[in-house]
């Protein structure tokens, strides 16, 4: 039976369950693997709020070591974009010569992770690669590469396993969509 769970003024029912994220993430932790294994100590960046358990379980499968640190970002107001990017909490880490590899809840129009991107490189990292548990194509409508991608969607506006719905839903193991 499908569940159907109420945030705010909005219904929302399961569009993928707890399995089916957590093969998505072992599947792109083995690429990771396969690409970082042997370089020295990548930096893992995690974008808050909605990365962190992304962050969690996919670094639990890394067979290298990673440093791990976040920053936090928001473009969101309820279910849309702003267009604004604003950075809340700042990168402190020494990035020069580094591999980065920036873990992201979800890369739709691309306004967030391109702010970001060019922040980065003005601390000249030897490397920077996306990795995102979801990837809207429909949506993107910028130009870098957004090489790791866990799961492809269309445009819903989706809650749960870190995702929010002005801050309510992140808990949630399985993911939702917004129904009508």
């Amino acid at each position: 039976m499908e569940k159907i769970v109420k945030l705010h003024d909005k219904e929302f029912r399961t569009l993928i369950p707890e399995a089916e994220i957590d093969r998505a993430v072992s599947e792109l932790a083995d690429k990771l693997n396969a690409d970082y294994r042997d370089r020295p100590t990548p930096l893992i960046l995690g974008v808050l709020n909605g990365a962190f358990m992304f962050a969690s379980d996919l670094v639990k499968k890394l067979d290298f070591n990673p440093e791990l640190s976040f920053v936090k970002l928001s473009s969101y107001c309820g279910t849309g974009s702003t267009g604004k990017v604003s950075e809340l909490i700042g990168l402190k880490n020494n990035l020069e010569g580094r591999h980065i590899i920036v873990l992201e809840d979800i890369v739709d129009t691309g306004e967030s992770m391109e702010h970001l991107l060019k922040s980065l490189e003005g601390h000249r990292p030897a490397s920077v690669e996306i990795a995102t548990l979801f990837f809207k194509p429909r949506a993107f409508r910028k130009d870098f590469a957004v090489k790791y991608r866990a799961l492809e969607i269309g445009n819903e506006f989706i809650v749960g396993y870190g995702l929010d719905y002005n801050e309510l839903g992140r808990n949630f193991r399985d993911v939702y969509v917004a129904v009508g």
